[in-house]
This record gives structure tokens, sequence and C-alpha cells, in this order.
């Protein structure tokens, strides 16, 4: 589990060291065509999607084509799930899903680099709906803070179905958590289920054991603030942020390498092959990639903002300095600080006077930094 720190710290420094991995099998896919739901043959191997496929369900509406020519896989598809949905618009949800036309490509040979790029998008569903795990809702605090609200909890109802998924104003649905039907739908009868593409190349699969364990624990100590609010085009409302970290923000984690099987990004490497698993413990799905992501594409998926996610991110100097700045001096001392950003302190301690002030982060930050576009619903 993540905290804000380790988001802005990725995003701004290369850190952490994974071992490599070896590029994926390209082997030939088949074709689905149905008038029902979507049926899948448990003869197959997951392996067929990293050929050539077609889902059509006449049902739900889905048309996704995907091809392998070289160096690229190509999907063209219209975002519709190929499996039962919530009702929407619902109460916490006030979107009705529709057909998006998107077209995604993915390298077939993705290249390791060891270096996680925080990515708003981390990947699509082999059905051709995005994983969007972050969200942009922000709770405000009059004493200063902010606290970025995750989509799985009890507190504010962001409108999830049992997919862990909702709809953004585009009508593009997407899955925040374990996408439950895609599991159904692509189980061939393995531990491992193979459910998607990351955005860098490398497949997105779920352990029906949960037998890998993601490397983020919740922060000690209570959480700090006082008359907060939480507000959207369709409510305000007075949220209490006292108490333990209990998992209703993004900052109620962090990263804590060695403490699980997965890394930063919720990869791991088995039998020679780099992937990352959907977990269902934080951070559900990576909110990083560890392969080539090339600036343009992380603008691209940047772009596709909704309820929630527009704004999502690693987050600004102000709210950086929120989180560390414990004695509110506007400073941070490596007493402060921790994870990545306190191994690369000196570094980023430009004029080595033993602290950080906002100007030496934002320089520190400047080349690495994603900046992402797009606006909150």
């Amino acid at each position: 589990m993540k905290s804000k720190l380790f988001y802005y710290a990725f995003a701004m420094v290369t850190i952490f060291s994974f071992v490599s991995c070896n590029s994926q099998k390209n082997n030939s896919g088949h074709t689905h065509n149905g008038s029902e739901d979507h049926s899948h043959d448990h003869t197959e191997t997951p392996e067929n999607y990293f050929g050539n496929y077609t889902l059509k369900d006449a049902k739900y509406g889905t048309q996704t084509v995907v091809t392998v020519n070289g160096d690229t896989r190509t999907m063209l598809t219209n975002a519709l799930p190929n499996h039962k949905t919530g009702d929407f618009p619902n109460q916490g949800n006030p979107n009705t899903i529709s057909a998006q036309n998107r077209t995604y490509s993915f390298p077939v040979n993705p290249k390791y680099t060891r270096n996680p790029q925080w990515i708003r998008e981390p990947g699509v569903a082999l059905n051709g709906v995005k994983f969007e795990p972050g969200t942009a809702e922000v709770v405000e605090c009059d004493t200063g803070e902010n606290y970025r609200v995750e989509a799985l909890q009890d507190v504010i109802d962001l409108g999830l179905d049992f997919n862990h998924a909702h709809v953004q104003p585009t009508g593009a649905y997407h899955y925040h958590g374990t996408p439950t039907s895609v599991i159904a739908n692509f189980d061939s009868g393995e531990d491992l289920v193979h459910i998607g593409f990351a955005h860098d190349g490398f497949p997105m699969y779920y352990s029906k054991s949960g037998k890998y364990k993601p490397s983020y624990k919740a922060i000690s100590g209570n959480r700090e603030g006082e008359d907060c609010t939480y507000e959207n085009p369709h409510q305000s409302m007075d949220i209490s942020v006292g108490g333990h970290h209990d998992g209703t923000f993004t900052s109620d984690f962090e990263y804590v390498e060695g403490s699980g099987d997965l890394d930063a990004c919720n990869g791991i490497n088995i039998d020679g092959k780099y992937m990352y698993l959907v977990t269902a413990e934080f951070p559900y799905v990576s909110r990083c990639v560890m392969g080539e992501v090339d600036a343009d594409k992380q603008r691209e998926v940047g772009m596709q903002g909704g309820q929630g996610e527009g704004r999502g991110g690693p987050p600004n100097i102000n709210e950086l300095f929120t989180e560390m700045d414990t004695n509110k001096d506007g400073k941070l001392f490596k007493a402060e600080v921790k994870g990545p950003l306190k191994d690369n302190f000196d570094r980023i301690d430009a004029n080595h006077d033993g602290m950080l002030i906002k100007e030496e982060l934002e320089n520190g930050g400047q080349q690495n930094r994603p900046r992402p576009r797009g606006g909150r619903n």
C-alpha cells in the first residue's frame, strides 16, 4: 500500500530495482461470437488472448477486435462490457453506460525499465473496458489537509457495482478494483486468470487463490484535520478524517518494499515472465507501470477522465508538504520524510542545507514528473 509520498517520489526520481523479465508469448487467438452471455471454453488457455481474437456479444453490445501485427497489439473496441453490470445511473453515480469507440495499442514485446512510472489508467481488460483505480475525489480540511478518496471505501458513495466499477460522465464504464465478471468470463481453470493488458504491454492477471500479496501497508498513527468537507457537483458533506488509517484515503497506505510478494506496481516475475496482478487488497489495480510508456501514451490515457478520475495522479507540492511537514514550518527535514524521497534526499537537496523546500522538490522532479490532463466530472 502506498502513500502520497510514494506516488510523488517515483514520478520524481528513479527508484527501486527489481528483477528483469522476458517478453511474452505471441500465440494465435480465437473468435467469440454469440447473442447470449459471453461463454468461455474452459479447454482454452489464457495464452490464446495473446494473439488475434474477437469478442462480440449482442446482448451487451460488446464489440472488441484485437489484432497482432509485428510488434504491435491493436485493440479496436466500443468499450462496452461483455457482462452484467449494476444499475446506472444510481444514487452515487448519475451516469449512463454508453459506447466509446476506442483504439488502443500495446507493444507485443514490452521493455522492463525497473523505473515505476505513475499512470492514471494502467491498462485495459480483454473485453475493452479500461482499468482506472484512483479517483480525484478529495476531502479538504480548513486546517490545510487534503485527502484523496479511494473508490473502495464506505464513507462516500461513488456508486460502484459488484464489478467494482462505475461510469464516467462520458459514459465510459471502468474498473476500480477486481473485475468480478471479467474474472469469471475469462477463467480457464488455472489459478492465474489473464484479464487484460497494461499500457506498457505486460499482461494483467488475477490470482483466484490470492496467494500473491501486495507490498503496501496501512500507515500507523492517526490522521489529522478539522472541519473537513467533501464536495462534488451534486452534493456537499462534512467528513470526519480523525482516527486510524483505515483505507478510506490513498494516503492511508505506504509501500513497504519486501513486505509482500508484489513490487511497487503490483507486479511480479513468475517463471521468467513479468506481469501485473489485480488484487483484493490495495492498490487493487496498479497505479504505475514498470515497462516503457512514452510521453504521448501517458498524455493519451491521462485525458480520459470521468467522475472521480479527472484529477487523479501524484499529489501536488502542497499536498506533499501537508502529508509530511509534521511541524508545519514549510520545510522538510530528513527525519520527517521516508521511503524513496528519504533515499534521494541528498540529491534533491540542491544547496545541501539539510532540508528541502518546495522549490527544490519542484526542480528535482521537473524532468520525470508526469503531467496528468483532463478534468473532474
